[in-house]
């Protein structure tokens, strides 16, 4: 019976026109050599080995960037293939590609995990060799410093800064800044963290936009944005403080560091910040960090909280993550971070700094978003969600009425 079985499958397989695969499409193999070729030459800072998988149309942009990247300490920088869509072309004749890939790099001294976005980058085949015709953020993405302009590094202590179109002077002073905020940073968070941060500093608005891959006017009046995914742990995405350089700008010194010591926070936190936690509490304690040592009383850093206790309008809940959102009403905004911030700063004065860090650690740690703070209140700071609330509204009343 297993012959008579076996010859059966083999007839049907026959009937059902069962042939060999056909030859596979080199294409991508050599797609991914040359761009191996590409990253290691743009390491190694040889311009001619760089040059020689560009298209000539293509050349003098490539070129351009290559030489722009010469200020910017990488420690890697690689390409991953994603998808490789072929028109035309057989592998030896002509033919065109277009790739999408994951591009990658690391700033040495500073990255413990890379910089990842998404390319899109055409190709062309000739005489049986590929050729780099096109390279653009896809869409969506966002675009690297050094395609908006001649890129200066500033290196400080703990901090590197690259600008674009700006004063060395100004990203001297960033860099001071920066400098500044990373220990007191460490001394507000006595988690391990990489005690170092990459400011980026473009042009304008308008740049600042492109390097977050979306419309600039979303961020007009904030000074500054921290990027990088939350609950990644080591080998998540690296941060980078992206400074806004016009709202940045008109601050006083005091408002500048504010500004750095609040998004170095959210480097440091980036790890322990998760979906699991509102916005209330990451931002909040980014503004806990930043006031620490300050002096500033709750009636001076929370002046539009302040008002709407003092009219009588004092907030029913803790805000929620839509309150956050850049573009909305600027006051409310305000009133938003400045309640996130109290509510931090009650934590820390009732039940400590050290109860206050757990309680961060704990609501990220949640595997998901509801039921994240209760757990944390009930077994960080045995309360509930109504009393810690309740505790809040009358602390606003006290700071601030």
């Amino acid at each position: 019976m297993r012959r008579a079985a076996a010859c059966l499958l083999l007839a049907l397989l026959a009937l059902a026109g069962c042939a060999a695969p056909g030859p596979v499409d080199p294409a991508p193999q050599e797609i991914r050599t040359l761009l191996d070729r590409h990253a290691r030459a743009l390491l190694a800072r040889d311009e001619a080995a760089y040059a020689v998988g560009l298209d000539p149309a293509f050349a003098p942009t490539a070129l351009r960037e290559f030489d722009r990247l010469a200020e910017v300490p990488l420690a890697s920088w690689g390409y991953r293939l994603k998808a490789v869509e072929r028109q035309g072309g057989d592998g030896g004749g002509e033919g065109r590609a277009t790739v999408r890939a994951e591009l990658s790099h690391r700033v040495a001294g500073h990255d413990s995990g890379p910089v990842t976005t998404e390319r899109v980058l055409e190709l062309a085949e000739r005489d049986g060799r590929w050729y780099v015709t096109g390279d653009r953020p896809a869409e969506g993405a966002a675009q690297q410093l050094w395609e908006q302009g001649e890129v200066e590094a500033v290196r400080g202590g703990r901090s590197l800064v690259l600008g674009v179109g700006q004063p060395e002077e100004r990203l001297k002073a960033i860099a001071a800044a920066a400098d500044r905020a990373v220990p007191a940073v460490s001394a507000a968070w006595p988690e391990k963290w990489a005690d170092r941060v990459v400011v980026l500093v473009p042009a304008s608005l308008k740049g600042m936009g492109g390097l977050l891959g979306a419309p600039a006017a979303s961020y007009r009046g904030i000074a500054a944005v921290t990027t990088g995914e939350v609950g990644g742990g080591p080998d998540a995405p690296a941060d980078r403080v992206i400074v806004n350089p016009e709202a940045y700008g008109v601050l006083g010194e005091f408002g500048q560091q504010i500004v750095l010591t609040h998004e170095t926070t959210h480097v440091a936190t980036r790890a322990a910040t998760s979906a699991s936690t509102p916005v209330w509490l990451s931002e909040g304690f980014a503004d806990w960090v930043a006031y620490r040592d300050t002096g500033r009383t709750a009636a001076q850093a929370a002046p539009e909280l302040r008002r709407a206790v003092r009219e009588g309008d004092v907030p029913w809940a803790l805000p929620d993550d839509k309150a956050f959102a850049f573009g909305s009403d600027a006051e409310a905004l305000a009133r938003a971070y400045e309640g996130g911030w109290l509510a931090c700063g009650l934590i820390a004065e009732r039940w400590g700094e050290p109860k206050l860090i757990a309680f961060y650690r704990a609501v990220g740690a949640h595997p998901q978003r509801e039921g994240a703070v209760e757990k944390a209140l009930a077994e960080v700071l045995s309360t509930t969600p109504e009393a810690f609330t309740a505790d809040w509204r009358d602390h606003l009343r006290g700071r601030l009425a």
